[in-house]
C-alpha cells in the first residue's frame, strides 16, 4: 500500500469526513483520512443524534450565504446517500425585543430576503404549546430551520468517500507533522506518510496539531439533557420547531423528540469549563441536570418528565465565537478549520468544500472574511 497521498485530512469528524468527500469525490485527489477514535465516535463534538440548522443567523449576516450553501450540499450528499439527513421542521429564535438574538436574526433575515415570521410570545405560546415564552420576548420563525442528523451525516460522508477512492483509518494517532520540501511528512503510532498538501480538521484536538492556536481554539465541557415529556403530542417535529433561545438565565437551544426518547436541551457554555480533550470525563452531575431542568420547567414545562439521557461534548470556542479557517501563513500547504464555538456543525457540509479549495487552490470562492485565521 503507497503511503503517499495528494492531501491528508487530520480528524475525521463532521469536518473532515465532508472535506475528505469534497477533495477525493470533487477534485480527483488521493486523499487520506486519519481519525483517532472509531468512525464516528462519541468523544468529540460531533456525535449523537442530530444538530439545528437554522437559515436565519443572528451571529452576523455574512454567515447566511454560507448556510445556503450548506443546504445544497446537505441535499447532494442525501441523495448519494439515499437517506434522509436534513429535516425542515422550522427554527425560532427567541430573546428580549432588541436583544442580540432576536435582533441580529431579523437583520440577517431582512438583509438576504429570508421569508420568516414575527411573533410575540403570545403569538408563539399559542401556536407551538410546548413552548411558554415569557412576556417581552419576541420570536422570529424560519420555515427552513430544523436540524441535520449528525451521526448518520459522518457515515455518509465516509462511505461516499470511500467510494470514490479514498483511504480512512480510525483508530490511529497523529503523533506529529512537518513539513518536507513543499509537501508534509505525517507520524502516527502506525506509520509514516507522505502527501503534498495537509488539512487539519481536529475539532478540540486542533492546538495539539497546530500549537500556535492554543489560545484560539480552547475546548470547553458541554451537557445536554433529554427530559421524557408529560404530554408528548406537542413535542413531535409536526408540532415543536428547533429553539435558540435566550432567557434570564442564559442562552439554550433545543429539539423535538426524535430518534431516542426526550426533549433535548443544552444550554450554551454549560459552565464555562475550560477542558484538555483526553482529559474530559464523561460523568454528568446532578448539578449538570438541575441546570437543564430548571430552564425546562419554566420555559417548557409540558417536557419536564424524567430524565432519559444525560451526555457530554466539547465545544471549541474561538474569541470572537467565529470560525478560524485559514492557511497557515508560515506553511502554505497546511490549511485549518477549528473553533466552531458550538454552532459549526450545520455548516459542515459547506466547511468540506472551502477546505477542498483551500488545499487545491489556496484560496476559495466563499467568502470567510470574517472567519480568517489572520484576524487574530
Amino acid at each position: 500500500m503507497s503511503h503517499s497521498y495528494d492531501c491528508i485530512v487530520l480528524g475525521v469528524g463532521a469536518m473532515g469526513s465532508s472535506t475528505v468527500y469534497d477533495l477525493a469525490a470533487k477534485r480527483g485527489q488521493k486523499v487520506l483520512g486519519l481519525e483517532k477514535f472509531d468512525i464516528p465516535h462519541a468523544e468529540g463534538s460531533s456525535h449523537g443524534v442530530n444538530r439545528i440548522i437554522r437559515l436565519a443567523y443572528y451571529e452576523h449576516p455574512s454567515y447566511v450565504p454560507l448556510m445556503r450553501r450548506a443546504y445544497e450540499l446537505w441535499e447532494e450528499i442525501e441523495k448519494m446517500a439515499g437517506e434522509k439527513l436534513l429535516y425542515r421542521i422550522g427554527s425560532i429564535d427567541t430573546a428580549p425585543a432588541g436583544h442580540e438574538v432576536f435582533e441580529g436574526s431579523l437583520e440577517s433575515c431582512l438583509v438576504h430576503d429570508i421569508p420568516h415570521e414575527v411573533l410575540n410570545h403570545e403569538q408563539i405560546n399559542r401556536r407551538f404549546p410546548g413552548y411558554e415564552i415569557p412576556p417581552g420576548h419576541m420570536g422570529l420563525l424560519q420555515e427552513d430551520g430544523g436540524f441535520v442528523l449528525a451521526e448518520r451525516s459522518i457515515v455518509a460522508y465516509v462511505n461516499a468517500s470511500l467510494a470514490a477512492g479514498a483511504d480512512i483509518h480510525a483508530r490511529e494517532s497523529v503523533l506529529n507533522w512537518e513539513t518536507s520540501g513543499d509537501g508534509v511528512r505525517v507520524y502516527t503510532d502506525r506509520a509514516e506518510y507522505t502527501a503534498e498538501k495537509l488539512v487539519i480538521t481536529a475539532g478540540a484536538w486542533a492546538a495539539e496539531m497546530v500549537p500556535s492556536l492554543a489560545e484560539l481554539a480552547v475546548p470547553e465541557r458541554q451537557v445536554l439533557a433529554w427530559f421524557q415529556p408529560e404530554d408528548p403530542a406537542l413535542f413531535t417535529p409536526e408540532n415543536f420547531p428547533v429553539f435558540n433561545a435566550y432567557f434570564d438565565e442564559g442562552r439554550y437551544y433545543g429539539f423535538p423528540v426524535f430518534g431516542i426518547p426526550g426533549f433535548k436541551i443544552g444550554k450554551y457554555h454549560h459552565l464555562e469549563e475550560v477542558v484538555v480533550p483526553d482529559g474530559m470525563g464523561k460523568n454528568v452531575t446532578r448539578e449538570d441536570e438541575e441546570i437543564l431542568r430548571d430552564a425546562t420547567a419554566k420555559y417548557f414545562p409540558k417536557a419536564n418528565g424524567n430524565v432519559m439521557t444525560m451526555a457530554t461534548c466539547m465545544f471549541t470556542n474561538s474569541p470572537d465565537d467565529h470560525f478560524i479557517i485559514g492557511v497557515l501563513p508560515d506553511h502554505p500547504q497546511v490549511s485549518v478549520a477549528t473553533g466552531f464555538s458550538g454552532h459549526g456543525f450545520k455548516f459542515a457540509s459547506v466547511i468540506g468544500e472551502i477546505m477542498g479549495e483551500l488545499a487545491t487552490t489556496g484560496k476559495t470562492r466563499h467568502d470567510i472574511e470574517l472567519l480568517r485565521l489572520g484576524r487574530f
